[in-house]
């Protein structure tokens, strides 16, 4: 089902968000008086009143909520909570307000502290004893003891992580100020403003204890996060004026990114083809980008009859992230890999990810009507209905939400997903890319020097290496996703063999490995935890080369990537790095991925180890549990039967796990015999995560991989990967319907004659040949014929860099049907010629509609 207004642009305009934010600042000028303090109120309205009643009813609930029998158990999960908070206060020894989290040097324990005493005053409005005034104020007195003794002295504070001193303290601080404030009128009346005071105090990446727009730090979820704590402490003060420039600056997050013009210099937020972007190059949907859907919609909440905002145009904005940023990455309720940047070492990540973005799906549906209300609705059902575990309903932040949740559940509405099972998803601007059928979803993840390769911070995502060289993940249908991918993949596979990936084989150490801490401590050199060289060569290095992306052609796509060393390796080798300062070269690959119906085919060519390395490109790797029975199967090229150990090459091979009722099939088309090996595995998952438990997880792994030995001539190879394939669908492509046009370094290309395409991606300068298709240059096309003559084109720019791509279809002259803006449709001799347009086109897809002349 589509959106009535499903795209984001059209919805509301970049322009049109901007010119809101403009007005909505000026009306919160003129500047506050340097002189008076911060903590002045200036209003006394209704508004503010209405916003902080708002936030307490999303966070705590209603009377109405509260009477759901489905909302009983989160209820009684947060009186738990408390409970076990405020003994942890009883306990408490010298330096701590909580027993066993010491402060003094740890701002991870700060943070702690502040989130244990919001989760006491939340506790407090809920139903319970009449009278729980001992208690809130038990929470006041705590707050008091904590800004007195560590947060309020500014010379002592901001050690450690800038995000606790900016976003995560303030937040529990000023939330549970807003739920205590009216004890807090009555007992601590001053005590918010100097809170809020101190708070501004530490936004020291801001500007004059403001937001600044210009700041690498106030950017995508980061700023959702800061304005919306400024918008409540603007409430509790009464200061109108406050709360207008926090949500004037929460506005820019709403804007589509123009990575040609971008605002401010942001490069953080959504991108046109539903990309999200954070830390500036990381693709991450999956974790900042769902704690901005989450803050925005419960901005949006918080908002609702203030009057704050003149329309509805931001629910229109978010409806548009849903469909066409958060649902294609999302299979049978998976959050898929390939967008979590270092969360996929978390051990709560997957089915779990998901709870959050369904929250917030349930809550902007309350905001819509007619046929975007059923859509969303129906895709809460569909992801209910389709994923192999349970949605935890306490896990949701609001109880009203729970509520609301129960009667979407009741509702007429059928359960539908917002992605077509047959859709093609080509996240350029990110590097990824999802393909859909019945039965199966492929994801794969690329970089380039637009995109980080990988991320690691914090201790997370410990070996993240080649995480964005070709890394594929391919979710089958009905199967628990848990028992294919998630944080025991990561434990269980090596990072070098993960699926897809082309890697040197050698022994890398991990950062706290190197250097003894969780980042490079240099600070005469510009290192420090949260510093820009930090960023660039420690945390989210991107490639080094622009060729990364595809083309797409209705629901069939293809990708290309040409595999390159990271930022790291780059400055070391041009001398700009410190000597101690250790990076890792990549190997060399040029690739391409084809994406249909039946079949993902996957070309590699000029692939090497590069400084006379052994290499390996692994063509699929796969994990089960221990005791489930693994059958591998496979034919040889004259027809008769593989066998493990034997020594002629497979023509294919079967994975097939039959405790999860899954298979996965392996054309080879060309290149050296693969390597099967099929182990049992015990590794710990603190291996991939400090922070994670000392858990043994043992796992049967399957690797399927081409091996080079050091010092071998670069080498290409050609196969095939089958969702759900059987034997005798798998002996069957010794008769067709795939073949390779080329597979090299220049050139890769291939047919699907069943299907009439024919695919081709171009990485070099110069005509390239494939088929009928006369290729210009760097470029990714597609050409399908269908019936009575009719050709369908796609046309893309991989690199983001060229003014035009052309390409010639040759032979009898076509009829242009219809074009995008941009493609140009002329005869030539010989053939039929399309100059495309992809200046400032960032990666986007051309097509054009052609017929043969009557």
């Amino acid at each position: 089902m589509e959106f009535s207004r499903r795209s984001a642009l059209s919805v509301a305009p970049a322009a049109t968000l901007w010119a809101l934010s403009r007005s909505l600042r000026a009306e919160a000028a003129p500047p506050r008086d340097p002189a008076v303090p911060s903590g002045t109120p200036r209003s006394s309205g209704a508004a503010p009143d209405a916003l902080l009643a708002n936030t307490v009813a999303v966070f705590a609930g209603t009377a109405a909520s509260h009477a759901r029998p489905e909302v009983a158990p989160k209820l009684a999960a947060l009186q738990e909570t408390a409970r076990a908070r405020l003994a942890a206060m009883d306990g408490a020894g010298q330096d701590e307000l909580f027993a066993g989290v010491p402060l003094g040097t740890s701002d991870p324990n700060l943070s702690t502290s502040y989130q244990y005493l919001y989760e006491i005053a939340l506790a407090t409005c809920l139903p319970g004893p009449a009278d729980s005034t001992a208690v809130r104020r038990t929470v006041l007195d705590g707050l008091v003891r904590l800004h007195d003794g560590w947060f309020g002295d500014q010379a002592k504070g901001y050690y450690g992580n800038w995000f606790h001193w900016e976003i995560g303290i303030p937040a529990y601080a000023t939330k549970t100020l807003v739920l205590l404030r009216d004890e807090l009128a009555a007992y601590r009346p001053d005590l918010a403003a100097t809170y809020v005071a101190s708070m501004d105090g530490y936004l020291r990446n801001g500007k004059d204890g403001d937001v600044d727009l210009d700041s690498r730090f106030h950017t995508g979820a980061n700023l959702a996060d800061i304005t919306t704590n400024r918008i409540l402490q603007g409430a509790l003060l009464g200061d109108e004026a406050r709360i207008t420039k926090a949500l004037a600056d929460q506005l820019t997050v709403f804007s589509t990114i123009d990575p040609y013009h971008p605002r401010h210099g942001v490069t953080d937020g959504f991108y046109a083809d539903g990309s999200f972007v954070q830390h500036s190059s990381v693709a991450y949907t999956g974790s900042y980008g769902k704690g901005l859907l989450t803050r925005i919609v419960q901005t949006i909440k918080i908002l609702d009859g203030t009057g704050y905002l003149p329309d509805d145009s931001l629910v229109g904005v978010v409806r548009g992230w849903i469909a066409d940023g958060f649902a294609p990455l999302i299979f049978e309720g998976w959050m898929m890999e390939i967008v979590k940047g270092r969360a996929v070492s978390r051990t709560g990540t997957g089915y779990a990810d998901v709870t959050a973005v369904v929250e917030a799906v349930v809550d902007l549906s309350s905001y819509t009507s007619g046929s975007d209300r059923e859509a969303l609705e129906g895709y809460v059902k569909h992801v209910r209905q389709s994923a192999k575990a349970d949605l935890d309903t306490t896990s949701f932040v609001s109880p009203v939400s729970i509520a609301r949740y129960a009667d979407i559940l009741e509702s007429p509405a059928p359960a539908r997903d917002l992605a077509p099972a047959a859709s093609h998803a080509a996240f350029n601007a990110m590097d990824r890319t999802v393909h859909r059928r019945p039965g199966y979803a492929f994801a794969l993840a690329r970089s380039s020097d637009r995109i980080s390769t990988y991320e690691y911070m914090s201790g997370e995502n410990l070996m993240p290496w080649f995480q964005g060289d070709g890394a594929h993940y391919l979710y089958l249908s009905g199967a628990d996703q848990r028992q294919a991918y998630g944080i025991d993949y990561f434990t269980a596979v090596p990072p070098h063999r993960l699926a897809g990936v082309t890697a040197p084989v050698e022994t890398r150490r991990t950062v706290p490995e190197l250097y003894g801490t969780l980042w490079y401590d240099n600070p005469e050199r510009g290192f420090t935890s949260s510093s820009e060289s930090q960023n660039t060569y420690v945390y989210f290095p991107r490639g080094t080369q622009p060729f990364s992306g595809g083309t797409r052609l209705g629901a069939y796509g293809v990708a290309g990537f040409v595999q390159s060393d990271d930022a790291a390796y780059a400055a070391q080798q041009a001398g700009t790095l410190p000597e101690d300062f250790v990076a890792y070269r990549a190997a060399g690959a040029t690739r391409s991925w084809f994406m249909f119906d039946d079949e993902i085919v996957v070309l590699s060519a000029g692939v090497t180890g590069l400084g006379g390395r052994a290499v390996t490109t692994t063509v699929d790797s796969r994990i089960a549990d221990p005791a489930s029975p693994v059958v591998l199967t496979g034919g040889l090229h004259d027809g008769s039967p593989w066998r493990r150990g034997g020594t002629a090459p497979p023509a294919w091979l079967r994975y097939a796990d039959e405790g999860q009722g899954t298979a996965v099939g392996y054309v080879f088309l060309s290149g050296p015999p693969p390597v099967v090996a099929l182990d049992t595995v015990t590794r710990s998952r603190r291996l991939v995560r400090l922070a994670n438990p000392d858990t043994a997880v043992t796992k049967q792994l399957f690797t399927l991989s081409y091996e080079q030995g050091a010092g071998q001539r670069s080498t290409a190879m050609a196969h095939a990967l089958v969702p759900h394939a059987s034997a005798r669908q798998l002996a069957s492509y010794a008769h067709g319907p795939l073949a390779v046009l080329s597979n090299t370094v220049r050139l890769q290309a291939a047919v699907h004659t069943r299907l009439g395409i024919t695919a081709a991606n171009a990485f070099t300068l110069g005509t390239h040949q494939a088929g009928r298709l006369s290729i210009d240059g760097p470029a990714s096309v597609m050409l399908r014929r269908t019936g009575g003559g009719a050709y369908s084109i796609a046309v893309a720019d991989p690199t983001t860099t060229r003014r035009t791509v052309s390409v010639t279809l040759h032979g009898r002259p076509l009829r242009r049907v219809s074009a995008d803006e941009g493609v140009r449709v002329r005869h030539v001799p010989g053939g039929t010629r399309l100059d495309v347009t992809t200046h400032h086109a960032y990666g986007r897809s051309f097509t054009a509609t052609l017929t043969e002349r009557p």
